[in-house]
């Protein structure tokens, strides 16, 4: 279950990527993967494997 946090910050000392980051670096190795992981299947389904894609390109 994904937890709901509100957060308020001034906007002049907002930084979105050092809360990114230390958002990031609170979670344990396993939570990142785990993180990942579900966006990999959002994006490409519930394979287990992404597909490999390959593309020749010949220059003339």
């Amino acid at each position: 279950m994904i937890e709901k946090v509100v957060k308020k910050w001034d906007m002049r000392d907002f930084s979105e990527v050092r809360e990114n980051l230390a958002y990031w670096l609170s979670k344990t190795p396993e939570e990142r993967v785990e993180a990942v992981e579900y966006l990999r299947r959002v994006l490409h389904g519930s394979a287990e494997r992404i597909q490999k894609t390959v593309r020749v390109v010949s220059v003339r």
